[in-house]
């Protein structure tokens, strides 16, 4: 197998390549020179990126005749909101960030997230590179564009679609990922399996194990496979008016959940999103849509990767079945007040369902929220 790979997302005028492979951060200085309009670039990263990869990063630029100056913010979900927003705009504009320089977003998801965002809306947009640190980042927040802050009545209701120029993606930063972490961004590896390619979840099934125990090669594809797929959908959908909805599988439980858990590290991103994949299932074969056997086959797939399926975690914080559906109500897909859920047939076969009925919903959520 290839050491490197390179994604193409074809968007007219501004397509982009995510390059994936191992030890990329060492070749950052010329794989991103060509998209400077100066040799300078301002990074945006966090305490814990920081302190592993920034002097790897600065030092590669430097070897390129690329100067470099960082902001760094906290780490975590917390980091996501109007506050921080703000002060990172200050902090970019007294770094003397023009509107033809370019920033550099060194993180997970949060970081991706943020400060894409702030690209998206300083001086009216700046261009920005994605250096994805993460497992989630590599194979999907650091992909299409989608930048935002969350708030208290919900995750990432405030943004822009901001498209990168570039996305490196290095591989061996996972290994630097405490274990936790590299499980939660792993629910979206197996989402892409179970959204719309049952191949690619039994190649997971198979090869679980391996991806857990840092077989590179096992990795590589994987974010290789991700991007792909996630390069398709954006390029057909930049803005989510129709299939790159498909992407939010396990998402309108999982934000809510979120929200109930206040952003914090008692559910971590990737958590809420196993959770919300399960009950994504389990709501489509209750519905009938799908067979039992495959909610049950995501369930156990879920719990051999150590991650939780079930909203039992955080139940005391839920407020009860009505408490999650008010926060469900703030979902981003909701349209003229009624949810939009992506449900399953089977695995690898997804859709987007806008007339479910509310009732079913509250239903299923309190015998979520009350089987043992």
């Amino acid at each position: 197998m290839n050491k490197q790979h390179t994604v193409r997302v074809e968007l007219a005028g501004r397509g982009y390549d995510i390059q994936i492979g191992a030890g990329l951060l060492a070749q950052a200085g010329s794989l991103l020179g060509s998209f400077l309009s100066r040799p300078r670039l301002v990074i945006v990263t966090d305490e814990n990126v920081a302190r592993l990869h920034l002097s790897a990063l600065a030092s590669s630029l430097r070897q390129s005749g690329i100067d470099s100056e960082s902001i760094v913010i906290p780490a975590g979900e917390q980091s996501k909101s109007f506050e921080h927003l703000a002060n990172l705009c200050d902090r970019l504009l007294a770094a003397g960030v023009e509107r033809n320089d370019s920033i550099a977003a060194f993180g997970g998801g949060v970081i991706g997230d943020l400060a894409g965002f702030a690209a998206a809306v300083l001086r009216r947009g700046v261009a920005f590179v994605q250096l994805p640190t993460t497992l989630l980042a590599q194979v999907d927040s650091s992909v299409g564009g989608k930048t935002g802050i969350n708030t208290p009545l919900g995750k990432n209701l405030i943004g822009a679609f901001h498209q990168p120029v570039s996305v490196l993606a290095d591989i061996s930063l996972l290994n630097t990922l405490p274990e936790r972490e590299f499980r939660a961004g792993y629910a979206e590896v197996a989402k892409y399996g179970l959204l719309g390619d049952s191949d690619f979840f039994d190649w997971l099934d198979a090869n679980l194990d391996a991806l857990m125990l840092g077989d590179a090669a096992a990795r590589l594809y994987a974010v290789k496979t991700c991007c792909e797929a996630k390069a398709r959908i954006v390029a057909a959908d930049e803005t989510e008016r129709g299939e790159r909805a498909l992407l939010n599988l396990g998402h309108t439980f999982g934000h809510a959940l979120e929200a109930a858990a206040g952003y914090s590290s008692n559910l971590l991103h990737g958590e809420a999103v196993a959770i919300g994949m399960g009950m994504a299932f389990r709501f489509s074969a209750r519905l009938g849509l799908c067979a039992e056997a495959e909610a049950a086959r995501v369930a156990n797939h879920l719990e051999r990767a150590a991650l939780p399926a079930s909203p039992k975690r955080i139940a005391s914080k839920l407020r009860g079945a009505a408490g999650l559906m008010k926060l469900m109500r703030q979902d981003k897909k909701a349209q003229a007040g009624r949810l939009t859920f992506i449900l399953a047939r089977s695995i690898g076969r997804a859709f987007i369902a806008k007339d479910v009925e509310e009732k079913a919903v509250m239903n299923f959520l309190e015998q979520e929220l009350s089987s043992p």
